[in-house]
């Protein structure tokens, strides 16, 4: 186990392209409140960044060792939170910046926790289940001195779902003595301390903030043409709540490619068709258009809940739609939100609209500590309070000081963890 001494010499883990992206952002939201310089320095930084060595004995008797990071970027308002995710790509900048945007999420949303992220480079898709089971324990295993329910609570991301959590809090549990700890991890089973509702929160979350938007537009979404990319969890759910409030969903797309029909997509078919073919390339009710044109498709709004970088300087002029909800981390980036305002596109930001999946983990964690359970219809309720209290927080600030939601967003989560840290103090003086 190594945990990286962040002196100069060591820094190169903090130049990637998604934390460079990060500060420049929350540099230029600091400008707005006049943040504390002190604070920003402070900010500019994680507290831990942990690498491990994962040996891992695969189906044919030999031994691959696999690389796995836990950074711990903020922990002024409460225990660390974020997801892990298992994909060939990962390395320690990446998961530094998404643990920088997990702290600044959370802030903002007016949660009681801090911002991690953790990951390991492999592709999953090239482990059998006993491998996959194998890595994910003794990873468990290799960071569980850093995690705990009153320290750190990891959660399903890129790669990883709730049967990777579950073997993830049997590993804590059993090096605990055997105790069960379900509030070490959340994004579980139902029937071992996960929450109800915590499939579909992340895409519910979406359709509140849009919902929200709308009304503040003097738009509403009975009758709206909506466009959704991706239709993987977030955007499948999101295009399922946008249909049942009356939307016209008139194009979504996933991996194998997009389709439209003006008069709108029979969602619920559609779900049932993907089921079937693995993707909603060939629906027979719709004609088949490419990504680009997707996004370019003239709607009231447009959810992007795929990828990070969708949406950039060479298409955002292009743009045809008058309001756009990120269900994905970063799907315009902020070169392009800057033109987009200034052609008055408003863009409710990735950091409030993609919360519910957070909240819902933060119920679920807060559930297992009390050993007590809500149902389905508490927890979507409960979401809906505090993801729609965030935004109407950013959306003052956002009228008072005339600047995008984005930049909005960030200075009131700055601003939040600016008064905690000046509360509490520097240790040692």
């Amino acid at each position: 186990m190594n945990q990286h001494n962040l002196n100069p010499e060591s820094e190169s883990h903090l130049n990637g392209p998604l934390f460079q992206n990060t500060l420049q952002t929350i540099d230029e939201a600091a400008k707005i409140i006049n943040c504390d310089p002190n604070i920003m320095e402070r900010l500019r930084k994680p507290r831990r960044c942990v690498t491990v060595s994962i040996p891992v004995r695969m189906d044919d008797q030999t031994v691959k060792v696999f690389t796995g990071y836990r950074v711990q970027y903020n922990s002024t308002l409460g225990p660390y939170k974020g997801g892990i995710r298992y994909h060939q790509n990962v390395d320690l900048a990446e998961v530094v910046g998404l643990a920088a945007l997990m702290t600044f999420k959370n802030s903002v949303l007016g949660l009681p926790l801090g911002g991690a992220k953790g990951g390991v480079c492999v592709d999953p898709s090239k482990l059998s289940r006993t491998e996959k089971q194998n890595l994910t324990r003794r990873y468990a295993s290799e960071i569980s001195p850093f995690v705990g329910p009153t320290k750190d609570i990891p959660a399903p991301d890129v790669g990883t779902d709730p049967q990777t959590m579950a073997w993830f809090m049997d590993t804590y549990s059993q090096e605990q003595g055997g105790f069960a700890q379900p509030g070490v991890v959340t994004g579980k089973p139902v029937e071992i301390g996960g929450s109800l509702g915590r499939n579909h929160a992340t895409g519910l979350g979406v359709i509140y903030v849009c919902e929200r938007a709308m009304e503040m537009l003097n738009m509403t979404m009975a009758g709206s043409r909506v466009v959704v990319q991706g239709f993987g969890n977030v955007g499948s759910f999101a295009a399922k709540f946008a249909y049942e409030r009356g939307a016209r969903v008139i194009a979504v797309s996933d991996v194998t490619g997009g389709i439209f029909n003006g008069d709108g997509l029979d969602i619920p078919e559609l779900l049932e068709y993907v089921k079937q073919n693995k993707g909603v390339r060939g629906y027979p009710k719709s004609q088949a258009i490419t990504n680009e044109q997707l996004l370019e498709t003239e709607c009231e709004a447009l959810l992007p809940c795929a990828l990070e970088g969708q949406i950039d300087i060479h298409n955002a002029e292009k743009i045809k739609c008058k309001l756009i909800v990120e269900g994905a981390n970063g799907p315009v980036t902020n070169a392009a939100t800057k033109i987009l305002h200034q052609r008055g596109v408003f863009i409710a930001p990735d950091v409030i609209s993609n919360g519910g999946g957070v909240i819902v983990s933060y119920f679920e964690w807060v559930q297992d500590i009390m050993s007590f359970f809500w149902d389905e219809a508490d927890v979507d309720f409960k979401l809906k309070g505090i993801i729609l209290k965030a935004f109407d927080n950013v959306y003052k600030l956002q009228k008072e000081k005339d600047v995008d939601m984005r930049s909005a967003a960030l200075a009131v989560s700055i601003a939040r963890l600016e008064k905690a840290m000046l509360l509490r103090g520097l240790y040692p003086r």
